[in-house]
């Protein structure tokens, strides 16, 4: 009998008698990371990092039946041995290790190789199957080092400023505001929209080191704004708020950026290829680095991923679920979150 399974509810451990990242509800729930698109509500129980617990808790207001486990401790279900590694996506982001009578098989749900300066870093794992991504599954996805990347955002914003324009950055409010925040925070004050300033304040309460922001609140002056970086989800990118600030200029937080014509998303005054996912480079090395007799693809490129693997001998075939619509599964949140207090931008 096979580790894992793939079922209409999602990956399925049919010994330990639980799901991975489940998109219909299940009674017990493994979660690799808080993003919408793989931690979903309506679980009886989840397991989680506990770094994923508050954004479990601040998103879907789950407490009692969210149990924890940090990185590197192994916990029996059933025989089978589950032990998280960290897997650099996002905070709390967490590959699955499973072992039963000698098998490992590794789901590493989302991941980065580069380390970011504030997700624990990715940690490769030696395994007979490894089950991964392939967001950015094609060769022309190479990303900046990333110190070159902030050095240009900053640059951005410096000129926004000498122009008298309100420099606005487009980015999840899980992950990639973070790293903005992480990596921009100096002279200018950073603003964040409220479903930011929650997800922050949830991290602080559990021990992150964040720098200071300031929550954007209807008293805030838009004069004010232009005088520093205004960090907003992808829901209000084409809002009326955005547009009617002083001389707004957008700057897009994505890794589909690295491709000239996803520069004219939204009319955006600039893209910035911003991701937390790896690149091409990036998960061929992780995948290399596992040893895994065996490859399964889960979602992004993944006819053309699976089929390069396979030509370079890495055994490989291409599952289809329902990961990969992060972006709308994150719009999706922020968009409810929104429609519940007429007060947030």
């Amino acid at each position: 009998m096979a580790l894992i399974e793939f079922t209409n509810k999602g990956i399925y451990c049919k010994r330990g008698n639980f799901y991975i990242d489940p998109w219909q509800p299940v009674d017990k729930a493994v979660i690799t990371h808080g993003h919408a698109d793989h931690a979903k509500w309506g679980n009886k129980n989840y397991l989680c990092h506990p770094l994923t617990k508050p954004i479990l808790t601040e998103r879907y207001g789950l407490f009692d039946n969210v149990e924890t486990l940090a990185y590197q401790k192994t916990i029996d279900i059933n025989g089978v041995k589950l032990t998280l590694f960290p897997a650099g996506h996002v905070i709390g982001s967490a590959q699955i290790k499973l072992e039963y009578k000698g098998e490992i098989v590794v789901v590493s749900g989302d991941y980065k190789t580069e380390y970011d300066g504030i997700s624990t870093a990715f940690e490769p794992i030696k395994c007979h199957t490894f089950v991964t991504e392939s967001t950015f599954g094609l060769p022309i996805y190479k990303w900046q080092p990333q110190k070159q990347l902030f050095e240009s955002i900053k640059n951005w914003v410096a000129g926004n400023l000498q122009k008298n324009k309100t420099s606005i950055l487009i980015a999840y409010s899980l992950g990639k505001a973070q790293r903005l925040i992480k990596h921009l925070a100096g002279n200018e004050p950073i603003f964040v929209h409220q479903t930011i300033a929650n997800l922050n304040q949830a991290f602080i309460d559990a021990g992150v080191a964040l720098p200071s922001t300031i929550k954007i609140t209807p008293e805030i002056k838009k004069d004010e704004l232009q005088k520093g970086i205004v960090i907003v989800p992808p829901a209000l990118a084409d809002s009326k708020w955005v547009k009617n600030l002083i001389n707004p200029a957008i700057g897009i937080c994505s890794g589909w950026m690295a491709v000239r014509a996803g520069r004219r998303w939204r009319s955006a005054d600039a893209g910035f290829a911003l991701s937390d996912h790896a690149d091409w480079a990036g998960l061929l090395t992780a995948i290399k680095a596992t040893e895994a007799e065996k490859v399964m693809v889960t979602h992004g490129s993944t006819a053309i991923f699976s089929r390069y693997l396979n030509e370079i001998g890495i055994s490989a075939q291409e599952v289809k679920t329902q990961y990969g619509e992060e972006e709308e599964a994150e719009e999706k949140v922020v968009e409810n979150e929104v429609k519940e207090d007429q007060t947030k931008i």
